[in-house]
C-alpha cells in the first residue's frame, strides 16, 4: 500500500471523529465568545512549528479542538464586514467534493460537476430577476470584479493581443469597494483612469456626475471603457440609481459592470429595490454572503458568452474539446480566467434543494428587518449616533462621547470601543469611516441571528465605553 493512502475504515473513523467534533461545536457556538480570547504571540506558539519529516498519525486530528478555540466563532452575534454565517447543510458537501476532487474545468473531466454547477448559476441568474445570463461560480467578488472587468476591456478596448490602449477610463463610485481599483490595476487600466464619482445625502452614485465626468473626458479624447455600480456598497448598502446608470453607461458605449457582491442576492427577497440589474453587461455576486455559504463561493454572470469568450478563450491544443456534442465540448476554462476549479457548486446545489429558495428569500427579509430594529434602538439611544443607515442590513454609528469633543477625539474613541468590544466577546462589529467620522459598523448576513443577539448591541457597546472611561482606564 501506498504510504499515503489509509483504509476506508480508518477514514470513516476519521470523518466520524470531524463530524462530531463539528456537530458539538454547532451545538455549543452561540454560547461561545465570538472573538477567541488568543493574541498574536498565542497563535504562533500554538501553530508555528517545523514541517515534520515522520508523520503522528491519528493524533494531529487532537489538535483540532485548539484550531476551533482560536477561531472567530460563526454564531449569532457576529456583525463584522460583510460575511455569512456558514449553513451546515452546505458545510457537509465540501467534505464530499474534496473526496470527489473534481476539477471543474470541462465537462469531459467532471461531468456531473459542470451540470451541477450550471444548474446552481442558472438559478441564481432567475432568482436576482436576470434569467438571460450566464455564469460561473468563483472564489469571491474580487475574482468576479476582475473577470467582469477583464470582460470590460475585450469588449471596449481590446488589449490582449496588442497591449492596453491608452485613454481608456472606468467610471465607480466614492464608495466603490477595493477589489475595483485593484483590478483596473491589474488589467492595466492604472488607477490614474479611474474616475470616482461622487455620491448623494444617501451614499448612492450621483449619476448626474457621472454623465458630466463622462463628457468631459470624451471631449479630452478619451474611451469610456466600463461604469461600475455598486448592488450594495461595502460600507452602507447603498444601491446606486442601476437603471439610470445603465442608460448612461450604454448610450455612451460603456460597459457597465455591477458589484452585487454583498447586495445581489437581496433581490431573491427585495426584487424591486433592484430594478435595472438586468440592464448589466456582468454582475458579481456572493452566494458566501447573502446565501450564508460556507466560504468560498462567489460568482459571475454575464449577458454575452462571446465577449467571455473573447477575453479568456486561449487554450493549448491538449485541451481541445474532440465531441461535437454542445453538452459534452463545454469548457469553463473557454469563459473564465481559472483553468484548475473545484467543485463550489455542490454545496449550493445541496443547500439549495434541502431548504428550498422561500427559506433563504425569508432569512434574507429578517436580517433587514434586524438591521432596521438595531437602527432604531440606536435612534432613540441618547449617547448613540447613527450616521449611515442603507437600504440592506448594514448600520454604521458611534459613541457620541463627552459634548464638544473634537472629531479627532470621537474617532480616536470609537475605535478604541470597538476594540474593547470585540475582546468583550459577546458581539462583534467592524467599521467603516463616513464623511471622516469613524464608525462602529454592524452588517446583518447571520442565518443565525435572533432578536435578542439584535438587542445586544447597543448595551455591549454603551458597556464597553463606560468600562473605558473607568479610572483605572484613564490615561
Amino acid at each position: 500500500m501506498n504510504p499515503l493512502e489509509i483504509p476506508s475504515s480508518q477514514f470513516r473513523r476519521l470523518a466520524e471523529r470531524v463530524a462530531k467534533l463539528a456537530s458539538d461545536y454547532l451545538d455549543h457556538v452561540d454560547s461561545m465568545p465570538v472573538a477567541p480570547a488568543i493574541t498574536g504571540e498565542d497563535s504562533v506558539r500554538l501553530f508555528d512549528a517545523p514541517l515534520p519529516e515522520q508523520g503522528i498519525g491519528e493524533a494531529v486530528f487532537d489538535d483540532l479542538p485548539e484550531v476551533l478555540r482560536s477561531s472567530r466563532a460563526p454564531n449569532a452575534r457576529f456583525f463584522g464586514y460583510v460575511l455569512g454565517s456558514g449553513e451546515p447543510v452546505a458545510a457537509t458537501a465540501d467534505l464530499m467534493a474534496s473526496v470527489l476532487n473534481q476539477n471543474v474545468t470541462a465537462w469531459r473531466s467532471a461531468p456531473a460537476a459542470v451540470m451541477i454547477e450550471k444548474t446552481v448559476v442558472n438559478w441564481l441568474s432567475q432568482a436576482i430577476g436576470c434569467p438571460q445570463f450566464r455564469g460561473y461560480l468563483t472564489g469571491g467578488g474580487s475574482a468576479a470584479n476582475l473577470m467582469g472587468l477583464a470582460m470590460a476591456r475585450e469588449a471596449t478596448a481590446p488589449a490582449n493581443e496588442r497591449g492596453v490602449t491608452t485613454g481608456a477610463v472606468v467610471y465607480a463610485s466614492q464608495e466603490v469597494h477595493m477589489s475595483i481599483p485593484k483590478s483596473v490595476a491589474l488589467l492595466g487600466i492604472g488607477r490614474d483612469n479611474l474616475r470616482l464619482i461622487p455620491t448623494d445625502s444617501s451614499l448612492r452614485m450621483d449619476a448626474v456626475e457621472l454623465e458630466r465626468q463622462i463628457a468631459k473626458d470624451k471631449a479630452e479624447g478619451k474611451i469610456p471603457l466600463a461604469v461600475v455600480a455598486s448592488a450594495g456598497t461595502v460600507n452602507t448598502g447603498a444601491i446606486d440609481p442601476l437603471a439610470k446608470i445603465a442608460e448612461i453607461a450604454h448610450r455612451n458605449g460603456a460597459w457597465l459592470h455591477i458589484d452585487g457582491s454583498y447586495g445581489a442576492l437581496a433581490a431573491i427577497a427585495e426584487r424591486s429595490r433592484f430594478n435595472g440589474m438586468e440592464l448589466a453587461d456582468s454582475i458579481s455576486l456572493d452566494p458566501h454572503k447573502w446565501l450564508y455559504q460556507p466560504l468560498d463561493c462567489g460568482c459571475l454572470l454575464y449577458r454575452s458568452p462571446e465577449a467571455a469568450q473573447k477575453a479568456f478563450s486561449h487554450s493549448g491544443d491538449y485541451t481541445r474539446a474532440l465531441s461535437a456534442d454542445p453538452i459534452e465540448r463545454f469548457a469553463f476554462f473557454e469563459e473564465s480566467l481559472e483553468l484548475s476549479r473545484r467543485f463550489r457548486a455542490l454545496k449550493l446545489w445541496l443547500s439549495l434543494r434541502y431548504h428550498g429558495v422561500a427559506a433563504f428569500r425569508e432569512s434574507i427579509r429578517k436580517d433587514v428587518a434586524h438591521a432596521h430594529r438595531l437602527a432604531d434602538m440606536i435612534e432613540r439611544e441618547p449617547q448613540m449616533e447613527l450616521v449611515g443607515r442603507g437600504e440592506l442590513s448594514a448600520v454604521c454609528f458611534r459613541y457620541r462621547g463627552a459634548s464638544g469633543s473634537s472629531e479627532t477625539t470621537l474617532n480616536q474613541l470609537n475605535a478604541a470601543i470597538l476594540q474593547h468590544t470585540q475582546k468583550r466577546g459577546r458581539v462583534y462589529l467592524s467599521n467603516a469611516t463616513l464623511a471622516g467620522k469613524f464608525c462602529l459598523r454592524a452588517c446583518i448576513v447571520n442565518h443565525r441571528t435572533k432578536d435578542s443577539d439584535i438587542d445586544a448591541v447597543v448595551p455591549e457597546v454603551l458597556a464597553a465605553a463606560k468600562e473605558l472611561a473607568a479610572p483605572e482606564n484613564a490615561r
